[in-house]
């Protein structure tokens, strides 16, 4: 008999807990918003912060709250968009399609060599180093550091320079934040006219260090109709929303440092 008061006790107290249990869940429950799920079933899944926020999950959230917005997920481009903005029932802004461009030409053979590095293989850390191991003090030095903070296998090294495939690219930024030159910018895509140089050095240092460096001349500046293009601080900049894609500068540039895409 005291086993079946013993099992009559704790079935007793079970359907209590039960009843308890439930009551608590339902009174209790944190409401969900299923729409974040499926925000999260749509982005491309990179978790690579180019929206702002912590990952994917992060991003859903805030796209759910209306915090964020259905363009905000750079690698998902606009399919991602335009899947979004049906869930979230609001229109999607038309966006301008940006790629990562490497702004230098300093590969082996162009940019001379100061010496042979050969410490710790990061960019960031060669250049620490003496201002690292080419002679221009703006050029990429080529160890990978972007290749490596790439997702999407959109960058490689290739003679001793970073190369990236625009085609893989989905503007994510992540290769922008591991350059430590600042050499790697997001352009619109359809902007195919670069000024491939960084270089502050004067006209004569530049010609020493590099057979591509932009040297301030402003025949490109005199070359374009438009206004596009002028010398800030010894180097050419392109106005991408004045910019044609004429090429006339490209054709006047004597040391080739104003490439097509």
């Amino acid at each position: 008999m005291p086993i079946v008061y013993a099992v009559a006790v704790m079935c007793a107290l079970g359907a209590v807990f039960g009843v308890v249990l439930s009551f608590a869940d339902k009174k209790f429950a944190v409401p969900v918003d299923e729409r974040v799920q499926l925000i999260r079933e749509k982005l491309a899944g990179a978790n690579c912060g180019a929206c702002g926020f912590p990952g994917c999950d992060g991003f859903a959230e805030a796209v759910a709250k209306g915090e964020a917005p259905v363009n905000g997920c750079p690698p998902g481009g606009s399919d991602t968009a335009t899947a979004l903005a049906e869930i979230m029932g609001v229109s999607v802004g038309v966006g301008v399609q940006e790629v990562a461009r490497l702004r230098c030409q300093g590969e082996k053979g162009v940019a001379n060599e100061s010496f042979e590095y050969d410490g710790i293989k990061t960019c960031f850390a060669a250049s620490e180093f003496s201002g690292g191991p080419k002679a221009c003090q703006y050029s990429c030095i080529g160890l990978g550091d972007c290749m490596r903070a790439c997702v999407f296998d959109a960058i490689e090294i290739v003679n001793g320079i970073a190369v990236i495939n625009p085609d893989k690219c989905t503007a994510c930024g992540m290769c922008v934040d591991a350059c430590p030159r600042n050499l790697i910018a997001l352009l619109p895509k359809e902007s195919t006219v670069l000024v491939r140089c960084m270089s502050l050095n004067n006209a004569r240092v530049t010609r020493q260090s590099c057979s591509k460096g932009c040297i301030g001349c402003k025949r490109c500046e005199k070359a374009c109709e438009f206004d596009a293009i002028h010398v800030v601080n010894g180097i050419a900049v392109i106005d991408a929303e004045k910019c044609t894609n004429c090429k006339a500068c490209v054709e006047v540039c004597p040391n080739a440092c104003i490439t097509v895409a």
